[in-house]
């Protein structure tokens, strides 16, 4: 007589009943696949699909794609939006989102009775934390000399640096399917950036520039310098977030401090005399605490992200982020017009961002026995 037992590779299952020609298996709710008893293969209905989709575990990661987008395209609205005044200064935008960032903080370690203070190790922080604050301000400074949707497109090479700084630092290995992955991300972003009018170029022209615009060439060298930072300063940040049971709460709190000092550093540095003359608060409307919120939260939530990451939804968040918002810039903003190479490029980031992150799953496997 034989009998069929399912076992499952990764995932929590249990055989509930055993016979010669049926099993049925319980697994949990959002991944509850069928059995062909014909073909001995799951298959997953439509409802299996779409209560995974709404699992809260997804709706994280589409809370983020839906809140970088945001953030990305109120941004850049705050920085070109007319002013009858002086206008609100990124330096010190930063400085008032890590305020309210560490505050809520505060808060949740309140709420959390089981936190850790971990006063040792509380200046393992301060590096991404300084990082963090430089990255912030050369975001705010590309964000006013590009395109919301090109600085969207070109802010994905942080995912090159950041593989590249987890194999320096974390000794991450990286399999041909990912590098693979990364020059089709090169390859798209260099698309991206090619001039909007390449077709009309004369046969005269010996030479194809990026970027003629000295304005449009900083903030491409801002962004692409925040991708350097964020690289390093994320990988170094979840060795150290892993690397311990301190609590969200806590890391978030000691990075929110010790990126405060920078922050403040960054006011005087750079608009100390605007600040003596126009207020620390100059230009703030209800757009500008908008943009603040965002910026705050959003750091909470990609700590998060880091803390317990996913890589194929991470990249699904990602590339729903990127053409939302060169839509929402086309048709909001209009201060974009998407050309043939731009969406060429724009579906390359897309594709090489989800085939990174993407890592196929163990199919079951189903176990014969003789009785």
């Amino acid at each position: 007589m034989l009998h069929w037992c399912y076992f499952s590779c990764g995932e929590t299952s249990v055989v509930h009943h055993v016979d010669q020609q049926q099993i049925e298996v319980l697994l949990l709710p959002s991944k509850s696949p069928l059995l062909s008893s014909s073909t001995q293969h799951i298959t997953y209905s439509m409802r299996d699909k779409l209560y995974y989709l709404m699992d809260r575990k997804n709706l994280k990661w589409l809370s983020l794609a839906v809140l970088t987008t945001l953030l990305v395209l109120i941004l850049h609205y705050s920085r070109v939006q007319k002013v009858d005044g002086p206008r609100y200064l990124s330096s010190t935008a930063v400085v008032t989102a890590e305020i309210i960032k560490l505050l809520t903080c505060v808060h949740g370690i309140m709420l959390d009775s089981g936190t850790k203070f971990a006063q040792n190790d509380a200046l393992k922080t301060a590096i991404p934390a300084f990082l963090y604050v430089v990255q912030n301000n050369l975001l705010f400074l590309s964000l006013s000399k590009l395109d919301a949707a090109t600085y969207q497109v070109t802010y994905q090479l942080k995912i090159l640096t950041t593989a590249l700084f987890s194999v320096a630092l974390l000794g991450k290995k990286l399999n041909s399917q990912k590098w693979i992955s990364l020059l089709l991300l090169t390859v798209g972003i260099a698309l991206v950036q090619l001039p909007k009018d390449l077709g009309k170029v004369t046969s005269s022209t010996t030479k194809l520039s990026i970027s003629t615009d000295p304005e449009r060439m900083i903030g491409l060298l801002a962004v692409i310098a925040a991708c350097f930072s964020s690289g390093f300063a994320g990988v170094y940040f979840e060795k150290v977030l892993k690397g311990s049971s301190v609590s969200l709460w806590m890391r978030n709190l000691q990075l929110a401090f010790f990126s405060l000092f920078g922050g403040f550093f960054m006011v005087w540095f750079y608009d100390s005399k605007q600040v003596n003359e126009y207020g620390f608060f100059q230009g703030y409307n209800s757009i500008i605490w908008i943009v603040v919120l965002l910026q705050a939260y959003g750091g909470l939530i990609v700590a998060l992200v880091v803390k317990y990451a996913d890589n194929i939804l991470k990249g699904f968040a990602v590339s729903f982020s990127i053409v939302l918002s060169s839509l929402m810039s086309y048709w909001l903003l209009d201060d974009f017009q998407p050309s043939l190479i731009f969406a060429i490029g724009a579906m390359v980031v897309i594709f090489s961002t989800f085939f990174y992150g993407y890592e196929p799953k163990q199919l079951p496997k189903v176990v014969q026995l003789e009785s």
